[in-house]
């Protein structure tokens, strides 16, 4: 009895070191860009956010130059072309030189940048001497980090130098809230989460243009008198044939 429980115990125990043995290990390799896809929306949505505070359809009809010598820092490319966008959808031209235009539009940035915040309740880590220490216990944790865009425009006649309005100062912020809750988590908050869903859901999920699953070209146009696209094969075949063969 004893040994036929011995012998099973035995079995037991090289089958399962038969298996750790010729268990199987993966490692896959993940990277991340040099900035947080986070950090960019941060800073977009905040531009944004100060750019729908300034109207542009004054310009309607006029020939306007941007100038953009002001503007210097992160992401001051999209700040430029995001003016540039808007001052078209207004319905005003954009020129190349200032002496072409009726308005110079002059931007300036005051800052634009992100910043982070962490808080959570709960006992820090308590070391005491000649004991072992307390580990630090988060019982609710935010991981909070905020987007700040601050904008300055004037605008003024390139012929005169005479102000076209005050111009002025916008302000807009992001902010993006990780929460959890004794280690579980993220739930997710603030503006970057809304304006994801925005964009991502309803209306704003359909397809408007699919490209096709293989790739297909096609020759230029024709013009009238040229050879059909056989006949510039048939003549343009090497090596030659039939008549045209050297002897």
């Amino acid at each position: 009895m004893h040994r036929a429980f011995r012998d099973r115990r035995t079995r037991v125990f090289s089958a399962a070191l038969a298996v750790t043995t010729l268990a199987g290990c993966t490692t896959i390799t993940t990277t991340n860009t040099p900035r947080t896809s986070t950090e960019q929306l941060l800073i977009s949505n905040a531009i944004d956010g100060a750019l729908d505070k300034i109207n542009f359809t004054p310009f309607a009809g006029t020939k306007v130059y941007l100038e953009e010598k002001y503007v210097e820092g992160v992401d001051s490319k999209y700040l430029i072309a995001s003016i540039r966008h808007r001052v078209l959808h207004a319905g005003a031209r954009l020129v190349s030189k200032p002496d072409e235009a009726d308005v110079v539009l002059e931007l300036r940035n005051g800052g634009i940048g992100t910043a982070s915040q962490d808080s959570y309740v709960g006992t820090p880590q308590i070391g005491i001497p000649g004991m072992v220490s307390l580990p630090e216990v988060k019982l609710l944790e935010r991981k909070r980090q905020q987007g700040a865009a601050k904008i300055g425009l004037v605008a003024y006649d390139p012929r005169t130098g005479e102000i076209l309005g005050e111009g002025g100062i916008a302000l807009s912020h992001s902010d993006d809230s990780n929460w959890y809750l004794a280690g579980v988590g993220p739930w997710r908050t603030g503006s970057i989460r809304d304006e994801i869903q925005q964009r991502t859901s309803g209306t704003a999920a359909a397809r408007r243009q699919v490209l096709p699953p293989t790739v297909v070209f096609e020759g230029p146009r024709r013009r009238t008198g040229e050879l059909p696209a056989d006949e510039d094969v048939r003549h343009a075949s090497f090596p030659p044939t039939g008549e045209d063969s050297p002897r």
